[in-house]
C-alpha cells in the first residue's frame, strides 16, 4: 500500500460512468480518433477520481500529448512485456504549478539529478495529487515542498491553463514506459515580484538543484525548440546566458548563470537525457504566452 493514497485518471465517454483508466490506455486517443495529439476536455475532482470527459458542461481545457508519446506507438507485443506491477498502477495525476510575479515572470526549477523520474530536467514545481486534497492545495503543498515558498490560497489568483498527457521514459527508443501521468497546469497570480519571491526561496535539493526566473522573452525562444522537430529556434536577441540560482547540497542558493543553449535543448531520440525544459513544460509555457497576449475580459 501507498503511504499516501495516489488519486488516479478516469475518463467518460458517451454518457456513460466514469471508468478507471488502463496504465497502456492514451488518454488524449481515448477523446481522438486515436491520431489527434490534442484536444479539448472537461475535468472534475470528484470523491478522489479525476474525471475527464467531453460533455456542454463546464469549461474546456486543452489535453495533449508529444507525437512520439510512448503509449501511443506502444504495440501489443511491448504493452504485454510491461511488468504487472506497473501495468496494475493506473495513469496518475500530477499538479505542475506556473506561478506568475507582477512582473510577468514564472519560477522553473531543474529537477535533481539523483531522481528516478526526468533527472535534470527543468520543469515548474509540481508533484503528485493526494488523496482528499484540491488541485490548488496540492500545488500549494508541492511548491512549499520543493521551494520553501509558502503561499496562502488567498495569495493567488489560480487558473488551469492544460492538462500534459506525460509518460517516462519519454520515448520508446529509451525503454517501455515506466510511468504514466495526467499532470495539470495551474496559472497562479501571485502580487510579489521575483525579487520579492527569489529572497523566500529555500528548495529542497533532494528534489531541486537550480531555480530560474524566466521573462517572456526567453520563454519564447524555449517554447521554439519543439522536441521532435527539426524547426528553427528563436532566439530573439537573447544573450548568450542566463542567470540562475544553483542549489547546493545543503540548501544554500548561489548566483549562476547556465548557456541558453541549455534551455533550447531538444529531447534526444537516443543515448542518454540531456539538461533541457521538458516537453510538457514547453507546453505549459506556450499556454502561458498566450495567455499574457490575452485581452483582458
Amino acid at each position: 500500500m501507498d503511504k499516501v493514497r495516489r488519486i488516479l485518471v478516469y475518463v467518460c465517454k458517451d454518457r456513460a460512468g466514469p471508468q478507471r483508466a488502463q496504465f497502456v490506455q492514451s488518454i488524449t486517443s481515448h477523446f481522438t480518433d486515436g491520431s489527434d495529439d490534442e484536444v479539448e476536455v472537461s475535468c472534475s475532482l470528484d470523491k478522489n477520481q479525476f474525471v475527464l470527459y467531453r460533455g456542454d458542461e463546464g469549461p474546456r481545457i486543452p489535453l495533449k500529448r508529444p507525437a512520439f508519446c510512448p503509449i501511443k506507438h506502444l504495440s501489443v507485443t511491448e504493452a504485454a512485456a510491461i511488468p504487472l506491477d506497473i501495468q496494475k498502477r493506473g495513469v496518475d495525476v500530477g499538479v505542475a504549478i506556473l506561478l506568475q510575479t507582477t512582473n510577468q515572470r514564472v519560477l522553473l526549477t531543474r529537477r535533481a539529478k539523483e531522481l528516478r523520474i526526468f533527472p535534470n530536467v527543468w520543469v515548474p514545481p509540481g508533484g503528485h495529487l493526494e488523496s482528499d486534497e484540491t488541485l490548488l492545495e496540492a500545488g500549494l503543498r508541492e511548491l512549499k515542498e520543493e521551494t520553501g515558498l509558502k503561499l496562502e490560497p488567498e495569495d493567488v489568483s489560480p487558473e488551469v491553463l492544460g492538462l500534459w498527457e506525460s509518460v517516462f521514459p519519454p520515448m520508446l527508443s529509451r525503454g517501455l514506459p515506466q510511468r504514466h501521468h495526467v499532470v495539470v497546469y495551474m496559472l497562479l497570480h501571485s502580487s510579489f515580484t521575483h525579487l520579492q519571491l527569489q529572497a523566500s526561496l529555500s528548495p529542497s535539493p533532494a528534489e531541486v538543484s537550480a531555480c530560474l526566473w524566466a521573462d517572456s522573452r526567453l520563454v519564447r525562444s524555449i517554447v521554439s525548440a519543439v522536441d521532435g522537430e527539426d524547426g528553427e529556434v528563436h532566439l530573439d536577441g537573447l544573450p548568450s546566458s542566463v542567470s540562475v540560482s544553483q542549489v547546493s547540497a545543503d540548501g544554500a542558493l548561489t548566483d549562476s548563470s547556465l548557456p541558453v543553449a541549455v534551455f533550447v535543448s531538444r529531447a534526444s531520440a537516443s543515448g542518454p537525457d540531456v539538461e533541457r525544459v521538458s516537453t510538457g513544460t514547453k507546453f505549459a509555457l506556450e499556454l502561458w504566452l498566450r495567455s499574457l497576449d490575452a485581452p483582458d475580459l
